[in-house]
């Protein structure tokens, strides 16, 4: 059996001494050569910057001892023997549109390492300030990237990025043009607006002139350029060019030109305006969208890190889930209603779980869902053990749960599911070669885009 290039890049280079330089180099590049893509899948990462209680969302325990369980019942959905968190009434209705994973595990216990396992399958269980693999949504910008589009094939809408002071997405080696469009700001806002998207007419042609000139300075510089930031600006300028010059980017960000009652649908507040521009753009032929949900919707510390120091665990979710619920429900139901359902994956979840065993510490400070400081509260800490994600539309078996944890939420005791298996399901939708794609990195060493992994096979209908 020919082995895959996988397990070749394995074994490490020591099978090149008998090779001759040139050959190597050629045998490098093909490896890091990215791998044809003609169908036009997507995926919408909704992304939940701190970790969401998979006990008080996805996998209930209402059987639980009482220090484990929570105020919160379990109810049942639109599919049979499926239950959810009472506090996510619109997504029970439509459990027959999604899938639940009930047994995702890893060693991140930090926010940073989490988020790195989670996004870039970094094995490191330890907190790193900026990441050392890019992440899977710059190599799938990488990978099916073309600078003649209109818009780019990853955008960014709250961008999935940081963590305190620590990077917890980026490019790395693949180099800033694998960047994503970044929309930031309120979408909600009634003056809200994506900048630099779409000039007038009248404004494109001395665009082009100011463009032409700076180009031809840039071409006398480039040929001392040692560090490829040049090359990277060529393909910013080209991305912005398009966007400057192009109606369909234009109308693709334009919110506005929604309809009242779906705007209301997906909600008037951030995340669920997010959600409606993500639907937007994968329509529009975005690749990638991510886009973070946190902020003031979240409570006093704008996240999903529910110590009992930053919030009243159980405050803090009831606050947020009906922001929450509504947002996700209506992205999923629109990916059905409007035919995308097969090509776009909807993808929800954080970078870990949260502890089964309850907490109670005195709040550092009073806010949205804590009592002033001092005021003894329950909170559920870092959890990698255990977490659950949601998967809808990209064709797959909906309807279903897949994997579960024991009684208290604590372990998996079926269909374990790590990082790795969570990428590769990711790349197989996206169509890339995950067993056999290399990228080279900052020294010219050919890296696996995944070193371990499978796809979640119980998400195929084949």
């Amino acid at each position: 059996m020919v082995p895959s290039r996988r397990e070749f890049l394995r074994a490490g280079l020591t099978g090149f001494s008998t090779l001759g330089f040139a050959e190597l180099l050629r045998r490098r590049a093909a490896l890091a050569a990215p791998s044809p893509q003609a169908a036009p899948t997507a995926i919408i990462l909704v992304w939940l910057r701190g970790g969401a209680s998979h006990l008080e969302t996805f996998d209930p325990k209402p059987e639980a001892p009482a220090e484990f369980r929570g105020p919160f019942s379990a109810i049942d959905t639109n599919v049979p023997g499926i239950r959810v968190s009472e506090l996510l009434p619109r997504l029970s209705q439509i459990a027959n549109r999604y899938s639940l994973l009930r047994s995702v595990a890893h060693t991140g216990g930090g926010h940073p390492a989490g988020s790195l396992q989670v996004l870039a399958g970094d094995p490191d269980p330890q907190d790193k300030i900026t990441p050392v693999l890019p992440d899977w949504m710059s190599i799938a910008s990488y990978l099916r990237r073309d600078p003649r589009r209109a818009i780019p094939s990853y955008v960014s809408v709250n961008p999935v990025d940081r963590y305190d002071s620590f990077t917890i997405a980026g490019a790395t080696y693949l180099g800033p043009a694998y960047e994503p469009f970044t929309v930031t700001g309120d979408p909600s806002h009634p003056q809200f607006q994506v900048p630099n998207i779409g000039l007038p007419a009248d404004q494109q042609a001395r665009f082009r002139e100011r463009l032409s000139l700076k180009q031809a300075v840039d071409h006398l510089r480039r040929d001392i350029d040692a560090t490829g930031a040049l090359g990277a600006m060529d393909q910013f300028e080209s991305q912005a060019l398009n966007l400057l010059t192009s109606p369909a980017a234009r109308a693709a960000f334009d919110l506005a030109s929604e309809t009242d009652a779906t705007r209301d649908r997906y909600g008037r507040h951030a995340w669920g305006q997010q959600c409606l521009l993500a639907r937007r753009l994968v329509e529009a032929g975005v690749d990638i969208v991510a886009t973070e949900f946190d902020g003031p919707l979240c409570g006093r510390v704008a996240n999903w890190d529910d110590h009992a120091v930053n919030h009243h665990v159980f405050d803090a979710l009831q606050f947020r889930a009906p922001y929450f619920d509504q947002a996700v429900s209506a992205l999923i139901e629109d990916v059905y209603a409007r035919g995308l359902d097969r090509r776009v994956l909807v993808v929800v979840t954080g970078e870990f779980g949260r502890t089964p065993r309850i907490s109670y510490v005195a709040s550092s400070g009073g806010g949205v869902a804590s009592g002033p400081a001092g005021t003894v509260q329950p909170g559920r800490d870092h959890w990698p053990r255990a977490n659950s994600m949601l998967f809808a539309g990209g064709g797959i078996r909906t309807g279903q749960v897949i994997g579960a944890t024991d009684a208290r939420g604590e372990d998996p005791v079926e269909r374990r599911v790590g990082p790795g298996d969570f990428l590769a399901t990711l790349y197989r939708h996206l169509g890339i070669d995950y067993q056999n794609v290399a990228i080279r990195n900052f020294t010219g060493r050919p890296i696996p885009i995944l070193s371990q992994g499978e796809p979640i096979t119980e998400l195929s209908r084949s």
